[in-house]
């Protein structure tokens, strides 16, 4: 017993599981699953990876569009009057 289920409960559940969504169903998304697990362990190792010092880019960043909201509502630039 794991759980308090026994192995005829579980038997019973897979039954119904595989006539509810098809074993074609669950074997996509079992491929699904394993190829989003696959990226997500490409990616993870991609980020640990060190970074090319040439591929760095120089440029400024570009404003946040905090930064442009913060510059545009400063008290002189707002209509006299308004609340906003």
């Amino acid at each position: 017993m794991v759980g308090g289920i026994s192995v005829w409960q579980l038997m019973i559940l897979l039954l119904i599981v595989v006539l509810v969504f098809g074993t074609k169903r669950l074997r996509n998304i079992g491929s699904d699953l394993g190829s989003a697990v696959k990226g997500f362990r490409k990616g993870m190792e991609d980020e640990d990876a060190p970074s090319d010092p040439e591929k760095i880019s120089a440029e400024p960043l570009k404003k946040t569009t905090v930064e442009m909201s913060e510059k545009e509502n400063t008290p002189e630039d707002r209509p006299h009057g308004s609340d906003v």
